[in-house]
């Protein structure tokens, strides 16, 4: 007679969570626009890690050119050129790179500060959390682009500091919506007899509270990218962005600034613009999927 070893606690909780990763990603095959957002995205991601593949990066010096100025498609070129005779498509498979990454990095710190924020100010009371709640109030009032405006001009002009500025700009919005899932959360059983078996406020936030939480952060992060990607483009555009650096706001801000609109030189503007439009698109459609994954009201509906 054979006898089965038991399972001890944190393999029943590996499977149980490569169980729930299984069917997440079943119900995510279920919705058509999610799938079509991922392929999307991944396209680009593909774009951006090939990009030292599909194009010379030393196309990007202006010393280099070899066009003229905003010469139209051609063999040669295939989405023309710009106002100093480099490769529009060289410059938007380059500027790729610099958008995912700030569209990323951005998150990043929004979701960090958010999510710190929102548990610490839904998990405590006191002076803490109302101090927290009002300071997540006062940014989600102030008009973002102005704030951004001067924060991008007291840091300067480079990568990590429009990264930073998105990111400070952008997180109260994830910082309400994870406190009010705490709030929720904080009132559950279990977390009371976790309590009552004398675990601490640490314990609780980290092994109780937090990863219950995470899923609606993880949906959030899909859509907090779309914002902090069209931010990026907006900076850019104004002049803010890194001059170092191609980008597709900056390949919109130079456009503007040579009159491509206006000389008819569709190809400058087009397709960076495009690029911004299905990125957003291809985040916002993920971000809607995993939304109804995660939540449940949603899904039943």
């Amino acid at each position: 007679m054979s006898t089965t070893t038991p399972l001890s606690a944190r393999q029943i909780a590996r499977r149980r969570r490569v169980a729930a990763r299984r069917r997440n990603w079943k119900l995510f095959r279920s919705h058509r626009s999610g799938l079509i957002g991922l392929c999307i995205l991944g396209f680009f991601v593909v774009i951006a890690l090939a990009a030292p593949l599909l194009a010379d990066g030393e196309g990007l010096k202006v010393t280099k050119a070899t066009g003229g100025f905003l010469e139209s498609p051609s063999g040669e070129y295939w989405l023309g050129t710009d106002q100093n005779g480099r490769s529009v498509l060289t410059m938007l498979i380059w500027g790729t790179r610099v958008s995912l990454l700030v569209g990323l990095l951005a998150t990043a710190i929004s979701m960090v500060i958010g999510t710190v924020v929102g548990l610490v100010s839904g998990f405590f009371g006191g002076w803490t959390a109302r101090v927290l709640y009002r300071l997540t109030e006062w940014f989600l009032v102030i008009p973002f682009l102005p704030l951004a405006i001067i924060l991008a001009v007291v840091l300067g002009p480079s990568l990590l500091n429009i990264a930073v500025v998105i990111g400070v700009t952008s997180w109260s919005a994830t910082a309400l919506l994870i406190r009010s899932q705490t709030l929720s959360i904080k009132e559950r059983p279990y977390l009371e007899r976790a309590r009552l078996l004398g675990a601490g406020r640490w314990h609780q936030m980290t092994r109780h509270v937090l990863p219950n939480v995470m899923p609606m952060v993880f949906a959030n992060t899909t859509l907090t990218v779309a914002a902090a990607i069209l931010a990026e483009t907006t900076l850019s555009f104004l002049g803010l962005g890194d001059p170092t650096r191609i980008s597709w706001g900056s390949m919109l801000e130079a456009a503007a600034g040579v009159g491509a609109m206006t000389t008819g030189s569709w190809w400058f503007i087009i397709p960076p613009g495009i690029c911004v439009v299905l990125v957003v698109l291809s985040f916002t459609l993920i971000g809607q999927a995993l939304e109804e994954i995660f939540n449940p009201r949603l899904r039943s509906r």
